[in-house]
């Protein structure tokens, strides 16, 4: 195979192995357990915590080691985590405790895998880095979905075949990213003069994306995005399929389907349509609507409405996220697109924490609906300030 299938291998898999993930934590913490909305908020902080303490340095290995390396070896010791899931489920000793460690496992390894991963693309792709990019994003949501649907029978077949065969694709994946050509690897060092460098190259990338006023701003609607969109994603919605529609595993697969599904009808849409020159103003209107349908969301009674919001919601993702993305790869130098995409994935990874925690909590005193509205209702507003008051609304690259 080309360097760029197994790239595109060790990708999906890990995507498909994601979202597996997301159904079964959110359905084992939410359904099976049936926590607090203020412990599902640090059980789902618990892996997301890893990204903002461990992201910039997985970014700075990538430069200094390769991408190839780091990725391959984090995605590998993830085959662990959910082999250990699965013991814990065969002998019946699940609780909380255990899946808040199993999050920060798989929060540590993703933290490295992600950037590495990312530094990766303009490697293995030819042609127009704006189309590899919708080409990568449309295979990682379209994989989710699989997952999501396989994810969706726990209740009826059993969490621990499932995750095991999230194990086994994570396998898969790591094989694959070990296949791809070889990136001469720096020196090694003393551990004082390693941490010392490691610390000047996180500090370097950070200045770097600080100082484009594109990529600041984009960093920007990240962290929002994080806060109000990833927070709504994995803990508010879940608990107002439990609070409001008594949901199940496969009511939590459905919905995770059609945000994806939309994200994938877009993202191929974009690759059929060509290239769009006006990226963030792209950005900043697939925010906004995508707030509105959220808030849509959260008005709704019925089931089959919910999933049309979020259906539309996912669309709006999908511009969104493509568009973040081909910014900071066309703009990042190139010997610091390891540690730029470093800082773009703890930009949104690292504000995670804030949502899930914060959401997790507004549910406890005011309700999934109200949360929902509360988090629509502020990413329209930093969308709007962000197209009056900032440059984006006029970036091209």
């Amino acid at each position: 195979m080309t360097p760029l299938r197994y790239y595109l291998l060790g990708t999906g898999t890990w995507f498909a192995s994601y979202g597996i993930q997301g159904v079964i934590f959110a359905w084992l913490i939410t359904l099976v357990l049936r926590e607090t909305p203020s412990m599902v908020g640090v059980a789902q902080t618990a892996m997301l915590l890893p990204a903002m303490l461990f992201m910039l340095i997985g970014g700075s290995l990538a430069d200094r080691w390769g991408g190839r390396i780091v990725a391959a070896r984090a995605q590998a010791l993830a085959v662990i985590p959910p082999l250990v899931l699965v013991y814990v489920l065969l002998t019946d000793r699940l609780s909380i405790e255990i899946m808040i460690a199993y999050a920060a496992a798989i929060g540590v390894l993703q933290a490295f895998v992600t950037p590495a991963r990312d530094s990766l693309l303009n490697t293995v792709a030819s042609g127009r880095i704006q189309r590899t990019v919708i080409q990568v994003t449309l295979l990682q949501f379209t994989v989710q979905m699989l997952g999501f649907a396989l994810a969706g029978t726990a209740a009826y077949i059993g969490g621990e075949w499932i995750v095991l065969t999230q194990a086994l694709l994570l396998a898969v994946g790591a094989w694959a990213l070990y296949r791809l050509p070889r990136i001469p690897q720096l020196a090694a060092q003393k551990p004082e003069l390693f941490i010392s460098s490691m610390w000047h190259s996180i500090s370097e990338g950070s200045r770097t994306v600080m100082r484009s006023p594109g990529m600041r701003t984009v960093v920007i609607t990240n962290i929002a995005m994080g806060i109000f969109f990833m927070g709504s994603y994995i803990v508010t919605i879940p608990l107002h399929i439990r609070e409001i529609y008594d949901g199940t595993s496969a009511d939590l697969a459905i919905v995770n389907g059609l945000n994806s599904l939309g994200l994938v009808l877009v993202i191929f849409t974009l690759l059929k349509r060509g290239d769009i020159k006006r990226q963030g103003r792209a950005l900043l209107i697939a925010h906004g609507l995508g707030a509105v349908f959220l808030g849509f969301a959260s008005a709704v009674s019925q089931f089959p409405l919910f999933g049309l919001f979020l259906f539309c919601w996912g669309a709006c993702g999908g511009v969104a996220m493509s568009m973040s993305r081909t910014v900071m790869q066309e703009l990042a130098p190139e010997d610091q697109r390891g540690r730029v995409m470093g800082f773009f994935s703890f930009s949104f990874m690292g504000a995670g924490p804030v949502g899930a925690l914060g959401l997790g909590f507004l549910v406890e005193q005011f309700g999934s609906s109200a949360t929902i509205a509360i988090a629509g209702i502020a990413m329209f507003a930093i969308a709007v300030f962000m197209s009056v008051w900032t440059p984006l609304w006029k970036l091209s690259t």
